[in-house]
């Protein structure tokens, strides 16, 4: 490798990785989000490695790679759960809506991907990663809601778009699609408190 094209590709990984830490800071400011610069330094970790979709994928059942996972040595379960945990972080914030009407919903998703950093947590308790994975264990579903804020340039502009928005608030009671229906006009405080009671 040419000392020029080495050039190109370190600026490039800098520029990449100087965007998703704007992204995200600029996204947990938005979102009075509270977390760790750990976690949020992760965060820009997964945004990064999942510039390449092969990263987002495997090739069995993710409740079967997590199996594999728990009955594996301790190298490769580390690996493994660490995988499966930011690939269902990662898709259900950015691809969330498209598993609405799927026979494998984003609850499968969270309930693998918590599962997964549950079990990391665990096996690097001694370690400082063991904080941030046992962070995304216990509040996977407001990283999804950050990573979708992060997907979304946040219009909605159909109302197909407003439905899936609503029916993400009913299913998941994502306080993102909450707040974004209330900004919208299209759930008031009464409306709230009916859907919470279902």
């Amino acid at each position: 490798m040419s000392q020029a094209t080495k050039s190109k590709t370190v600026n490039i990984i800098e520029t990449s990785e100087n965007y998703f830490t704007e992204v995200v800071m600029s996204a947990i400011e938005k979102r009075k989000f509270t977390t760790s610069p750990y976690v949020s330094q992760y965060l820009v970790g997964l945004l990064e490695s999942n510039m390449v979709s092969a990263n987002v994928s495997f090739n069995s059942t993710l409740a079967e790679a997590l199996l594999t996972a728990y009955q594996a040595q301790r190298p490769v379960k580390i690996e493994l759960l660490k995988k499966l945990g930011d690939m269902s972080l990662y898709v259900s914030g950015f691809f969330g809506d498209s598993l609405r009407r799927k026979i494998i919903d984003i609850d499968y998703y969270a309930d693998i991907g918590g599962a997964a950093y549950g079990n990391l947590a665990s096996e690097l308790a001694n370690e400082v990663q063991g904080q941030v994975y046992k962070e995304f264990s216990i509040r996977f579903l407001d990283y999804v809601d950050l990573l979708t804020y992060i997907s979304q340039d946040s219009l909605i502009q159909s109302n197909q778009d407003l439905l899936r928005l609503y029916e993400r608030y009913v299913l998941t009671g994502s306080e993102l699609a909450k707040q974004q229906l209330v900004e919208k006009g299209l759930l008031t405080t009464g409306d709230l408190k009916k859907v919470s009671n279902q």
